[in-house]
C-alpha cells in the first residue's frame, strides 16, 4: 500500500485537491493522509494567529486521517509548491494549482525550486505553451489532463441551484450577478459601494477571497465594507467567511464581475461570459521581473468577456454579459477551447492515471 500525504498549506486549497483524494480513496492500494499549514489570520491588526488545530479538527470530524508528518510517504500532492520541499523526501510530487487562472506565481514558485521536480498538472493547452514559451518546459513533468478541481462542474447533481436560491433568499425570477474580487491587486478599492448599483434589478452575491477576511494579506477594511453594505441592503448576500468555496456560486451565477482572480477562467470554464475589471497598473511585475500575469489584461478574453474600467459602466457590461452577441459566444468557446482541455468531470481520474504509472508500475 502507498502512502500519499495531501499538502494543505491553505484550508482553501482543499477544493483543489478534494476531487483527486476521493478518487484515490477508492483505490485500496492507497493510504491517504492530511497535512494542514498554519494558515494564519492577522489578530488586532499585529498579532498573527496559527488556524492549524481548528483545521486539523475540522478534518478529523469527517473522517481524514490528519498527521503532522511530512516524511515517510511515498508521494504528496499539493495545491502549490511546497515549503520547504526536502522535508518530504526524495518522493514524487503531484503539483495541482489551486486557482485556475493567469497569474504567473503558479511556475514561478516551482521553477525557483532548483532541488524539487514537481509532475504538473494543466488545466489546458494554452498553459503548456506558456511555459514552454519562458524556456520551462523541462523544469518539471508537465501533464495536459484538465484541473481535478473542475470535475465537480461536470459530474450531474454535484451543485443544486434551486436549493441554493432558497437559502440565501434570493429571488428567482431574477438574474443572479456574483461579485468575486481577488484580494491583491483587487477591484474592491475602485468599485467600493458602487456595487450596490446593480440592486435592484438583480440577485447579487458578494464572494471575497480568503485573504480578504484573514488581514494578513489584505486589509480588514475589505471585509468590512461588505459587511456593512450587506446589513443595510437586504438583496445583497455576502458569502461568509468560513465558507471558502467559490464553486456553488460560480454554478449558480448567470454573470460574474471580477479582476485578476482565477474565478474569471473558471467562469469561462462553465461556458458563461463575465465581465473583467480593468486595473489601472495593468500588468505588474515580480521583483525577478516576471510579469505578474501571463496575459497582458487588455487582451484577456478579449471579445468574449466585457471589459470594464469604471463603475459607471457596470450596468451596461452586465446587460452586454447576460445577452451576448453571436461574436462574443463565438470568442468565448475558442477561447474555452484553448485553455482547457477535458471539461468532463474525468481530470481526476486522468490525474490517478499519471500518479499510478508512477507509484505502482513495475514496483
Amino acid at each position: 500500500m502507498k502512502k500519499i500525504l495531501f499538502d494543505l498549506k491553505k484550508q482553501y486549497y482543499f477544493n483543489s485537491l478534494y476531487p483527486l483524494y476521493r478518487v484515490l480513496k477508492q483505490d485500496p492500494r492507497y493510504d491517504l493522509w492530511i497535512r494542514s499549514g498554519k494558515d494564519q489570520h492577522r489578530y488586532l491588526g499585529i498579532f498573527m494567529v496559527s488556524n492549524r488545530e481548528k483545521i486539523q479538527d475540522e478534518l478529523r470530524s469527517r473522517g481524514f486521517q490528519v498527521t503532522d508528518r511530512t516524511a515517510g510517504f511515498d508521494g504528496v500532492v499539493c495545491g502549490d509548491a511546497l515549503k520547504k520541499p526536502e522535508k518530504y523526501g526524495d518522493v514524487p510530487k503531484f503539483h495541482l494549482d489551486h486557482g485556475v487562472g493567469i497569474k504567473t506565481l503558479r511556475i514561478r514558485n516551482i521553477v525557483r525550486q532548483k532541488n524539487a521536480r514537481y509532475h504538473v498538472f494543466l488545466e489546458g493547452q494554452y498553459w503548456y505553451d506558456y511555459v514552454k514559451s519562458l524556456g520551462y518546459e523541462n523544469s518539471a513533468d508537465f501533464h495536459v489532463t484538465g484541473l481535478p478541481k473542475l470535475d465537480p462542474f461536470f459530474q450531474p447533481g454535484h451543485f443544486d441551484n434551486p436549493s441554493l436560491i432558497s437559502r440565501l433568499g434570493l429571488d428567482p425570477r431574477k438574474k443572479t450577478v456574483l461579485f468575486a474580487p481577488s484580494y491583491k491587486p483587487s477591484c474592491i478599492d475602485h468599485i467600493g459601494d458602487s456595487i450596490l448599483k446593480l440592486l435592484p434589478e438583480y440577485n447579487l452575491v458578494v464572494k471575497l477571497h480568503p485573504y480578504s477576511w484573514g488581514g494578513k494579506y489584505a486589509p480588514h477594511s475589505q471585509h468590512r465594507l461588505y459587511q456593512e453594505l450587506a446589513g443595510k441592503h437586504r438583496e445583497m448576500f455576502l458569502v461568509p467567511a468560513d465558507e471558502y468555496d467559490v464553486y456553488p456560486y460560480l454554478f449558480l451565477a448567470d454573470t460574474l464581475i471580477s479582476d485578476t482572480s482565477s474565478v474569471v477562467n473558471e467562469f469561462l470554464a462553465l461556458g458563461k461570459h463575465g465581465i473583467i475589471y480593468q486595473l489601472p497598473q495593468g500588468n505588474p511585475r515580480h521583483s525577478d521581473g516576471m510579469p505578474v500575469l501571463s496575459i497582458d489584461p487588455e487582451e484577456w478574453l478579449k471579445g468574449a468577456f466585457p471589459h470594464i474600467s469604471s463603475p459607471d459602466q457596470l450596468q451596461s457590461a452586465v446587460e452586454s454579459a447576460l445577452f451576448p452577441s453571436p461574436g462574443m459566444k463565438q470568442k468565448l468557446e475558442e477561447y474555452r477551447n484553448y485553455f482547457f482541455a477535458g471539461l468532463d468531470g474525468k481530470a481526476s481520474e486522468r490525474v490517478k492515471h499519471c500518479i499510478d504509472s508512477v507509484l505502482l508500475e513495475d514496483k
